[in-house]
């Protein structure tokens, strides 16, 4: 998927004039192009595949569970199209492969760079990683700010959103590993 750069020019521009603002004014000229190219960088998931980047994984039988934690992302909301973003925690237990742990963030930019939901982004990710990996079990845990609950409506500054999502056989002792690691 492409993005079409005039359309979004355009409709910025018509935002621009429905709130009452100038858009020829020396501080907004350059700003629909500003979010078109915005756009573009936060939309560039569209048309990459998850399972590309965990196409290269490396036989192993003595792991028990992998955790990466801590991985920054940052989203954008399908609801008011306002940024959401926090940490993501992988934790997979290998059923004989393994995969380099940078591949694990690469996976959760594929899909974090598309208008999202939370659930839904956990999920994408979770299902990539039991379908690509094959492991006996896998959970991903996101902590996310919302700032469409922060910058507007309630307003709850601070507040954060967590989601969960298992595929396969996740042991509820190891859980507690994944948050304590």
């Amino acid at each position: 998927m492409s993005v079409d750069k005039s359309k979004i020019e355009k409709a910025v521009r018509d935002i621009l004039e429905a709130i009452g603002e100038d858009p020829q004014r020396e501080g907004l000229i350059d700003t629909p192009d500003r979010v078109a190219r915005m756009y573009e960088e936060l939309t560039s998931g569209y048309g990459k595949d998850g399972a590309d980047e965990l196409a290269k994984v490396f036989e192993e039988s003595g792991s028990e569970l992998v955790i990466e934690k801590d991985i920054s992302f940052s989203s954008t909301c399908e609801h008011h199209l306002m940024p959401f973003f926090g940490k993501v925690h992988i934790a997979y237990i290998p059923n004989g492969k393994v995969v380099g742990l940078s591949k694990l963030a690469r996976v959760v930019d594929v899909y974090a760079r598309r208008l999202q939901l939370q659930e839904r982004l956990g999920a994408q990710i979770a299902d990539e990683i039991f379908r690509e990996l094959q492991p006996k079990g896998v959970l991903v845990v996101i902590e996310a700010e919302h700032t469409c609950m922060t910058a507007r409506g309630v307003k709850k500054v601070g507040s954060k959103t967590v989601s969960y999502a298992t595929r396969g056989n996740f042991p509820e002792a190891y859980v507690e590993r994944v948050f304590h690691a």
